[in-house]
């Protein structure tokens, strides 16, 4: 391999560690949080932080949640419409949040991240996104050096929309490909030829934006080695800063709608495997780099930067180079995040807009961190994100012993350290290459809700 960032990928001991688990874009997980956290709890930690942690960095992120159409692999909070009116209906109550909940922050806190997500941002038509964009611009003071990413989807864009996202400071796009084959695409219900994307993936650099992510999904039905090999080839030749591969989470009991999926189409769990170890090795022959969990990057992007620099972390968004920033979300479900608590919005349209029409935040649910939470999160955070942990910082910043502390944990990793996916070096737990595909699991050791969480129905994707 030109750019070999793994050891021969073992399939065999993948397969024997593949198992649900979370993806760890917040510790504790989200199955832990309690709707007896209220909007009431939710307003109190905001003024609480604009005493305390005066001046830290905010992150904004909008959940849109239209699709034109249904998407039968898909995992988010969405809905399918083709009412126009629905949408500006929608828009109206994300603006009255977005005054309600600003009107109780800082004005010295400034944005330095920004995000829209989905559902699909771009089916926002370009008057809309420049009213939205306006409406946020006006309520917050944003950073000149801003992150602003925004996901859209190129089927049904034009550049106008483009135009339009670019012109609102995003310059940072994101959209699926999911697998260029039409026989898988026709089997999910998403018709994406290449050629919209490699226009969509044109616009974008002829406007500017300096970043480019390309999300791609093993496991679906249909799919080969061989046949998503040519889907990879095709991706590194577009050339994207950033390439995500998720592993397809078939949660028929969460999502009715993957019931659409035959089973019996899918690759086989050995196929999965097989598929995912010629993607992670063709990447890197390419010259990415494996940033982490699923995401690769450009060896001069930020987040391979952020990665070896040990200055990477870990939001509801995924990986970030923005650590520190109370992340506010706004929309039906989105999730905010502090230091010290999460707050879940309204999972339903009728709640949410009922919330708002109340005169207050949507906060369905949420949790309040305690000390053991701060510490495993600490523990969590180091693994996911810098591939290895000094259990003297632990020590050094929550004052305990850490052997003792997490004893029943270091047990439970035991059995990784004796298959050479994680050793430990001068003090030091270091993650191997190959240990690096299975970072959920490492991390799971040290997860103190995990397995109350996964006795029963599943509720995690696999983890490989």
């Amino acid at each position: 391999m030109k750019n070999k960032q793994f050891d021969n990928i073992d399939v065999e001991i993948l397969r024997k560690v593949d198992k649900p688990g979370p993806r760890y874009t917040s510790y504790p997980t989200a199955p832990v949080f309690s709707t007896d956290f209220t909007w009431k709890d939710f307003l109190g930690e905001i003024q609480r932080t604009n005493r305390e942690d005066a001046g830290a960095d905010l992150s904004l992120y909008l959940h849109l949640p239209f699709c034109d159409t249904l998407c039968y692999f898909c995992g988010c909070t969405m809905i399918v419409t083709r009412s126009r009116d629905r949408i500006k209906e929608y828009n109206k109550y994300l603006k009255r949040e977005i005054d309600l909940v600003r009107k109780n922050i800082s004005d010295d806190r400034v944005v330095t991240q920004l995000h829209w997500g989905g559902g699909t941002p771009s089916y926002l038509d370009p008057e809309e996104i420049h009213d939205l964009a306006t409406h946020l611009k006006n309520n917050f003071r944003y950073d000149p050096d801003i992150e602003a990413g925004v996901e859209i989807d190129p089927r049904g864009l034009t550049f106008e929309h483009m135009a339009a996202l670019r012109e609102a400071g995003f310059n940072r796009v994101s959209m699926g490909v999911q697998d260029f084959n039409h026989r898988v695409q026709e089997a999910v219900n998403r018709i994406q030829p290449e050629d919209i994307t490699r226009q969509t993936v044109d616009w974008s650099r002829q406007l500017g934006f300096s970043s480019i992510n390309l999300d791609l999904i093993y496991g679906l039905p249909f799919q080969t080695v061989d046949s998503f090999n040519d889907t990879v080839d095709k991706i590194i030749d577009i050339a994207p800063e950033r390439i995500a591969v998720f592993n397809y989470a078939h949660v028929p009991w969460l999502k009715k709608h993957q019931t659409l999926i035959k089973p019996e189409d899918l690759p086989t769990p050995d196929q999965k495997l097989d598929i995912l170890k010629n993607t992670m090795e063709k990447l890197g022959d390419a010259g990415y780099w494996y940033v982490g969990m699923d995401h690769f990057a450009k060896p001069g992007d930020e987040l391979a930067i952020a990665q070896k620099n040990k200055t990477l972390y870990r939001n509801f968004q995924g990986y970030s180079t923005k650590a520190g920033c109370d992340v506010y979300g706004f929309g039906m479900s989105s999730i905010s995040q502090f230091r010290e608590i999460y707050a879940q919005n309204k999972k339903t349209l009728k709640e949410y807009y009922d919330a708002i029409d109340n005169g207050h935040p949507a906060t369905f649910q949420g949790y309040r961190m305690k000390r053991d939470d701060h510490i495993r999160k600490f523990v969590i955070t180091k693994l996911m994100c810098d591939f290895e942990l000094d259990p003297k910082e632990a020590e050094k910043e929550f004052d305990i012993d850490f052997d003792e502390y997490f004893d029943e944990s270091l047990r439970k990793l035991s059995d990784f350290m004796h298959d050479g996916f994680i050793k430990k070096e001068n003090g030091h737990y270091i993650i191997s290459s190959n240990g690096r595909l299975i970072v959920r699991n490492i991390a799971m050791c040290f997860d103190a809700y995990i397995d109350a969480l996964v006795k029963d129905k599943p509720i995690f994707s696999r983890t490989v």
